[in-house]
């Protein structure tokens, strides 16, 4: 049932009746912290994804039927890390997104791609667009010669892990994510000084 659009982010307006993504971007984030029980905890702006999301030119055409489909974006750098696809509704609203990064795997010497947030409106669920968006990526893994797609879940998000385990995705239940923020990050940037 899968009969949503998907294309990358745009920075500039589609069209006089299509605004920036950027804002339908940042109420998506909200939208998955609400979900995620951490509404408070988003604190991502316009102006920071604006300048940290590589995005798509106005007249980008992407063609997500192909299996060799490569992204027309602006090139990631470490001050642009990321970039977002977005899938439309056959209404014509935006109700998913994945937001996305290259990460690389040592042992098998190759790149890949890490999907730091999946999120389709809960409204909008069962039709597919999930999918979609994953297979999107696969696509994109498998057209630049990569070694796998990752990423993490909540191990409360029970209709998320089966729905990953029914694609095909493996728990890597003998890997444990280790994080330094705020206070912790600039402690450990000073730590032999």
């Amino acid at each position: 049932m899968s009969d949503g659009v998907i294309r990358h982010a745009r920075k500039e307006a589609f069209s006089l009746l299509r605004p920036t993504d950027v804002p339908i971007i940042l109420n998506l984030i909200q939208a998955l912290a609400d979900y995620e029980k951490e509404s408070d905890a988003n604190k991502a702006t316009v102006e920071s994804l604006t300048a940290t999301i590589a995005f798509a030119p106005s007249g980008a055409p992407s063609d997500p039927n192909t299996t060799a489909y490569v992204p027309s974006t602006e090139p990631t750098s470490s001050s642009k890390p990321a970039r977002c696809l977005l899938l439309t509704n056959p209404e014509g609203e935006t109700v998913g997104m994945a937001l996305y990064f290259y990460n690389y795997s040592t042992w098998r010497a190759c790149p890949g791609i890490y999907l730091e947030d999946l999120f389709v409106q809960p409204s909008q669920r069962g039709r597919g667009y999930g999918k979609q968006l994953l297979v999107q990526l696969a696509k994109e893994v498998v057209a630049f010669g990569g070694a796998r797609l990752e990423w993490s879940v909540l191990k409360w998000n029970e209709p998320s892990i089966k729905f990953y385990e029914k694609i095909g995705a493996q728990g890597m239940h003998e890997w444990m994510t280790m994080r330094v923020t705020d206070d912790g990050l600039t402690k450990l940037a000073g730590l032999l000084d």
